[in-house]
């Protein structure tokens, strides 16, 4: 079973970031800091984009929040997205402001007069918007594009059956969600505007798979993936990974964001982990590690974590290996660039399987690091 070609699109720039076409799918995160606070969200951003980071979108409460967007821009070197909910108004400060995304959410944005100016105000600038269409935030059932006559304590969308759950002729979750997508898309279309991306999250993996499946039939737009809430960086990241990595293997999304309770580092370094896995994107070095058993002589898992906590330091794209067995270690990680095989009181260096130095234990770490600074990139 080979991966299915990628899922053929209509890219859009995010600034200067291409998303969808032929472009490499990108890695975003969000701020986590008070965006009105502008020295600790610009410094939470350029540790982003130390770390990687392709995209960072922040969060807009209040037009506070929106007129610091304006500064937030002038001091970054990424692409800026505008996180907006419920008020119209802050996404034309931010437009206005000069932030090169706005997304908006169709569950608590619906009125339609509102959202044409905004569509108004980003193609006059040739803004992108991505429509986020989000579980926890959907139109309520029958209150898709009306602002009127519902409460969102009875809007009973927590009672429509998830993907998996629903029967013939249900009116399932899946259904509202593309539903509540294609209303927004429509609205953009209709006003000649076509720089569009979207996202389809939830909770649940099955109902988030679905939904992208389904929309991605239907429109040519880039998308951007993700499942909500995840979790911490343990469960989350697997969540996330589980999710995720269906899709893009089914040649589905452009754009990801791994969602955690943690550090935005972690959801960067999840990102790549996640499409390095799949062959998609060769950014800095992979790390190859034996899980350990009885034969190891040596602590393999802490010298896979102080190997990866060095690697971290480097973009070489470059596979490395711990092993910890010099007996079968070699050949188990023969493709590697260059590895480690630790044994009793001493390590096997090697490259591609072929041993190249023998080094005291004492001495094992350093002599792998340059090593590896003598292995040139092979991306």
């Amino acid at each position: 079973m080979t991966m299915t070609r990628r899922r053929v699109t209509k890219p859009v720039f995010v600034g200067g970031v291409k998303v969808g076409g032929d472009a490499d799918i990108t890695v975003q995160s969000m701020t986590k800091t008070d965006t009105r606070d502008v020295k600790a969200t610009v410094r939470q951003i350029h540790e982003l984009e130390e770390a990687g980071c392709e995209i960072i979108r922040s969060a807009v409460p209040d037009m506070e929040a929106a007129k610091a967007m304006a500064e937030i821009k002038k001091r970054i070197r990424i692409p800026l997205v505008a996180d907006i909910h419920f008020h119209y108004q802050l996404a034309l400060e931010c437009a206005a402001g000069g932030v090169d995304c706005l997304r908006l959410n169709p569950g608590n944005l619906r009125n339609e007069a509102q959202v044409r100016q905004v569509v108004q105000s980003a193609k006059a600038r040739n803004i992108p918007i991505r429509i986020g269409v989000n579980f926890g935030s959907l139109p309520p059932v029958g209150g898709i594009g009306r602002t009127r006559g519902f409460s969102r304590h009875m809007d009973l969308v927590n009672r429509l059956p998830k993907a998996g759950a629903a029967q013939s002729g249900d009116y399932s979750v899946v259904d509202h969600m593309v539903a509540t997508a294609l209303w927004e898309i429509s609205l953009l279309e209709e006003q000649d505007f076509d720089q569009i991306k979207i996202s389809m999250k939830a909770f649940d993996v099955p109902t988030t798979v679905e939904a992208y499946r389904r929309l991605g039939e239907m429109v040519p737009y880039p998308l951007h993936l993700g499942i909500t809430e995840a979790g911490t960086v343990q469960s989350g990241s697997i969540r996330t990974a589980v999710g995720l990595g269906v899709l893009l293997y089914e040649g589905i999304g452009d754009t990801i964001r791994v969602s955690l309770s943690g550090d935005s580092v972690d959801e960067v370094t999840a990102g790549y982990e996640i499409l390095k896995s799949l062959n998609l994107r060769d950014k800095g070095t992979t790390l190859v590690a034996c899980p350990s058993c009885g034969r190891a002589d040596v602590d393999v898992v802490k010298l896979a974590n102080d190997v990866d906590a060095l690697l971290k330091r480097s973009d070489k794209n470059i596979k490395v290996a711990v092993m910890g067995c010099e007996v079968n270690g070699p050949g188990e990680a023969k493709d590697a660039d260059v590895g480690i095989a630790a044994g009793a009181g001493r390590a096997i260096i090697f490259r591609k399987g072929e041993k190249v130095r023998v080094v005291p234990e004492a001495e094992m770490l350093t002599a792998l690091m340059e090593e590896i600074e003598r292995t040139p990139a092979t991306g």
